[in-house]
């Protein structure tokens, strides 16, 4: 039996007061904070990707006895006592505490472990060696990493904070970070629209990290601001998702100022280069591509084919071209169905949003692009299967030639209901939902004796994401498919915390003890569990959480 009995916090060996509150409390207050500025004590705190690979006390009281894998209150880098709210109120009205406990380590993980840099729109910049633009890095700003890694990535720091923007109008400080994740957002898709995951921002004063990967890339960036450049379609659509969650919890366009505008702008731009065929439709002459990507590599996935430019695209489709898939692998064929939707999606709630604050012309702009790829993934990713019928396709070239399958991160097929392009009752979607779900029509289903759900080239063809099985369970209505979801993921999650992938044959092996991302997917699953059907986590009688 493992002891319950909890270690000292570093606050108590400092001898300082801990931080409580009930919601009643924080809404439309400033939240207490502790006396002293909890960074002078930073460099005792463990390295967090190690401390995340072994158990810590106190343990659930379920059968699996679930560690404690939170860092010490004062290693924790961004504090929300209305998040503590919600971790307490879980914990109470949850009944299988060893899911309990799953919960309160994965939905504070990206407050506790990712935020490495945050100001409020106050507070002086340090200094740095790196130059910047005088009108960039204004207000707010925001620095989220995606854990492991010491960078951020646009689409990870968005589904990073996803949970949170149902606190937003509630919480200042949460509102503070989020808006400051919206302006650091911004000033990346400026600098480099084609790049997903970026360094430290200058004034932050923290030293970039170079990967030294050899890459070869057009356009060329500046690699103490960019840390990889594969450009991914549906990197842009989070930039945009960020804001759009952001407006939908709050009311708030305070984020809309010259530099989100130019970012904007940018983003429309790249989507009118990434608008543009292999080869002119009048003449057949080839035209190229405004990007291209190569990498010194023995793996297939690392890099596009054809001197960087990957394989040639079809004129007319409507569609926007993807060069790297969500799992930052290369698409095969450009044309990515899940990121095309999802950036029809975004540029459509953009369109409403850009309307309410008056900028009507720029809104009728972004509202026509988004119908127009919209209406090419209906065209054109629409695709016949001899056994489900009409199906999305993943990938396609408009030449007729279409990739089935569908890879665990997001956006994905199975995730088309929650990105909001369809509804999961939707016939095709539906025959789509069990064509990949399906080991023998879906060649990146995994199963074996410990786990089964969707993976991807990018961990290889034995690891299964626990994150596709989230979105599995949230885009299902059967109680029993969802209870078979949760119980799998909870099963091999036996270190309190998401990993990326699991060796379906052998749990213990997975890749990523630390990964904010696929926490927040966790947390985000038993909160839309806990509101659409509170039955299933709550003893009998308990009504729906509603934050």
């Amino acid at each position: 039996m493992k002891s319950n009995l909890a270690p000292l916090s570093l606050a108590a060996l400092l001898g300082l007061p801990s931080v409580s509150a009930g919601l009643n409390n924080v809404v439309d207050q400033e939240p207490l904070r502790p006396p002293i500025d909890p960074t002078k004590y930073r460099a005792a705190c463990p390295d967090y990707k190690n401390y995340a690979m072994r158990q810590h006390p106190p343990y659930s009281t379920g059968p699996m006895e679930m560690p404690f894998q939170r860092p010490s209150k004062y290693c924790r880098t961004f504090e929300s006592p209305l998040v503590e709210k919600v971790i307490d109120d879980m914990n109470e009205k949850i009944v299988d505490k060893d899911l309990a406990r799953l919960f309160e380590n994965a939905f504070p993980n990206t407050l506790d472990t990712t935020v490495r840099w945050h100001v409020d729109g106050t507070v002086k910049h340090k200094n740095s060696k790196r130059s910047w633009d005088p009108a960039a890095w204004k207000g707010a700003q925001s620095f989220i990493v995606t854990g492991d890694i010491n960078a951020e990535w646009l689409r990870d720091s968005t589904n990073q904070l996803a949970q949170y923007q149902l606190l937003a109008k509630k919480d200042r400080e949460i509102h503070q970070l989020i808006l400051g994740a919206i302006n650091t957002q911004a000033e990346y898709v400026i600098g480099s629209p084609y790049c997903n995951a970026f360094q430290p921002p200058p004034p932050s004063g923290l030293n970039p990290t170079f990967q030294g990967d050899g890459d070869t890339v057009h356009p060329d960036y500046e690699q103490s601001f960019v840390f990889e450049c594969k450009y991914e379609l549906d990197s842009l659509a989070h930039f945009l998702s960020l804001s759009n969650q952001f407006y939908n919890h709050t009311d708030s366009t305070e984020f809309i100022n010259a530099r989100w505008l130019l970012a904007l702008d940018t983003l429309l731009g790249v989507l009118t280069e990434q608008s543009q065929p292999t080869f002119d439709p009048e003449t057949g002459i080839y035209q190229g591509n405004e990007y291209t990507w190569q990498r010194q590599t023995n793996i297939g996935t690392e890099t596009l084919g054809l001197n960087g430019l990957g394989n040639p695209l079809g004129a007319g489709t409507g569609l926007v071209r993807s060069a790297f898939r969500p799992s930052d692998d290369a698409t095969i064929l450009g044309f990515l169905i899940p990121s095309n939707a999802m950036m029809a999606v975004e540029l459509k709630r953009c369109a409403t949003m850009l309307k309410k604050a008056g900028k009507k012309h720029i809104a009728a702009e972004v509202h026509k692009r988004g119908e127009t790829i919209e209406k090419g993934i209906w065209e054109h990713g629409v695709v016949p299967h001899k056994k489900y019928g009409q199906v999305f396709a993943f990938e396609v070239d408009g030449y007729g030639s279409a990739i089935l399958m569908d890879d665990a991160n997001l956006p994905s097929l199975l995730a088309l209901p929650l990105l909001g392009f369809t509804d999961s009752k939707n016939e095709i979607y539906q025959n789509t939902r069990r064509m990949i779900l399906d080991t023998h029509a879906n060649p990146y289903y995994l199963t074996g004796e410990d786990f089964s759900g969707i993976g991807g080239p990018h961990v290889g063809l034995r690891n299964a994401w626990p994150m596709a099985v989230l979105v599995q369970a949230m885009t299902s209505d059967d109680d029993e498919e969802i209870m078979k979801c949760m119980g799998a993921v909870k099963n091999v999650s036996r270190n309190g915390l998401i990993h990326e992938s699991i060796n379906v044959s052998f749990s213990r092996s997975y890749t990523r003890s630390w990964f904010a991302w696929a926490n927040s997917v966790f947390a985000q699953t038993v909160l839309d569990l806990a509101q659409r059907k509170p039955h299933l986590l709550f003893a009998k009688g308990e009504g729906a959480y509603v934050l």
